[in-house]
């Protein structure tokens, strides 16, 4: 399975890095490769190596502004325009996405694959990873969002939301096992 993991760049304290670094792992002892945005550095850094040293595949998709900091070893990486074609080819590259620790950045990611699932563009499956509680506040505006008629869709089908990397994995598996 293609795992596209969108989240920061950021040099992180432990509590974000810990378990971004055991759902690499996760990731490469299941035989899975990672696809994410080719960084070398900060929790896209850490996910990489986590993934490399378990056995698992990088497929790196940056953009030419940020080719400078692509993973030197990575098994494929691809250099984008810009950002819009660099989302277009994670997705495209990617069976199920993952949505970490991260900015603005991973914030315009995660939507724009939600607007795709809303919209019946894609059926693949998302994760929002809630690692450390990052993302209630997130979650608490979907979950209203979905009350109060602004999703057209039942937000479990849109995404599932994780607080631990196994789960998010054991989801993930699950829901690509019949197809």
């Amino acid at each position: 399975m293609n795992i596209c993991v969108f989240l920061s760049a950021a040099d992180l304290d432990e509590r974000y890095t810990r378990p971004a670094r055991e759902f690499a792992e996760l990731i490469g002892k299941g035989g899975h490769s990672l696809v994410w945005g080719g960084s070398d550095v900060g929790l896209m850094k850490v996910v990489a190596d986590g993934v490399q040293e378990t056995g698992g595949r990088l497929l790196g998709v940056s953009v030419e502004f940020l080719a400078h900091k692509t993973r030197p070893g990575a098994d494929e990486i691809v250099i984008a325009a810009d950002l819009a074609e660099r989302k277009k080819l994670l997705l495209e590259k990617a069976d199920a996405v993952v949505i970490m620790v991260g900015g603005t950045g991973t914030l315009d990611e995660a939507t724009e694959i939600l607007e795709l699932k809303k919209h019946g563009r894609t059926e693949k499956p998302v994760v929002l990873l809630n690692t450390a509680g990052f993302y209630d506040g997130l979650e608490q505006q979907f979950r209203r969002m979905e009350e109060e008629g602004f999703l057209p869709r039942p937000l479990s089908e849109l995404m599932f939301f994780a607080k631990e990397p196994v789960a998010a994995l054991a989801y993930l598996e699950e829901a690509l096992s019949g197809r």
